[in-house]
């Protein structure tokens, strides 16, 4: 019972947070970028409702606007990774053999990097950037969208309904395409959620380094590292209201990421 509230409330914050960030122009009152040197480090209040960073920019109007950036690149690596780990891992997984010993020893070597060192490795290779960025998470976030596509194959091969399809002398690209995708979609689809959560705080923390989205331009990372650094005493909310929206948005993922996985659970032990 105490499951239910808890999965409107992240729905309803992420969609909160998706027109937020889509009608950015809209719902955000000023310029991002504008400074305002007299309202410096302003308390929230009636013209800035979450105040004033330390060149008088609306904290507001930044969270709304960074998480165009944040949200676009999570968003990116995610839609990356699913596409190139399904077609990976569905491929091999139906195919077996050799190119499956091989695909498997390439994911093991990349999983055995922890998430973020491989992440920052290409980041600093390539160069600091939004796009690099996405590449480098969704590089990181695709060997185990390729196991989950893969396991899901390997149950997916061995149902009669496919004995009956190769009978009719339906060829790999075929099966693949037409039934094997279609199966293997909703366990991946269900994991990138979660995925998402993971490729936001790594985003996050990207920016926070200083490898993300370069100044003065917005995003939630990039204003924690604004804050924190020099003004988390004098003026908390220029840290604490993103990394709160940061956070509710991370943990609204988790929630309904866990909800989906429960539901595909019980909808295949039916």
């Amino acid at each position: 019972m105490m499951q239910r509230p808890a999965v409107v409330l992240a729905v309803a914050w992420l969609a909160a947070i998706a027109l937020a960030v889509v009608f950015a122009g809209v719902v955000a009152g000023y310029d991002p970028l504008a400074q305002d040197t007299e309202r410096r480090l302003a308390a929230p209040g009636v013209a800035h409702p979450f105040g004033t960073d330390g060149f008088g920019r609306d904290v507001w109007s930044r969270v709304v606007h960074g998480g165009r950036a944040s949200l676009g690149v999570a968003g990116l690596s995610v839609l990356i990774a699913g596409a190139a780990g399904l077609a990976v891992g569905t491929v091999t997984g139906y195919v077996g053999g050799r190119l499956d010993a091989i695909v498997g020893r390439v994911v093991d070597v990349f999983l055995g990097f922890p998430f973020l060192v491989l992440s920052l490795m290409i980041v600093v290779a390539l160069s600091p950037a939004p796009v690099t960025v996405a590449i480098a998470i969704a590089v990181s976030l695709a060997p185990q969208v390729t196991r989950v596509a893969r396991a899901s194959a390997l149950a997916v091969r061995s149902q009669e309904y496919l004995t009956v399809v190769r009978s009719t002398g339906a060829g790999t690209a075929r099966i693949v395409v037409r039934h094997l995708l279609p199966a293997c979609a909703p366990p991946v689809v269900a994991y990138l959620i979660g995925a998402f959560a993971t490729a936001l705080g790594a985003e996050a923390t990207l920016s926070f380094l200083g490898l993300g989205v370069p100044p003065p331009y917005p995003s939630w990372g990039r204003m924690l590292q604004e804050g924190s650094r020099a003004y988390f005493e004098a003026a908390p909310w220029v840290t604490l209201i993103p990394g709160a929206v940061l956070s509710l948005t991370i943990v609204s993922c988790i929630v309904l990421a866990d909800v989906v996985t429960r539901k595909m659970g019980d909808a295949q032990g039916r």
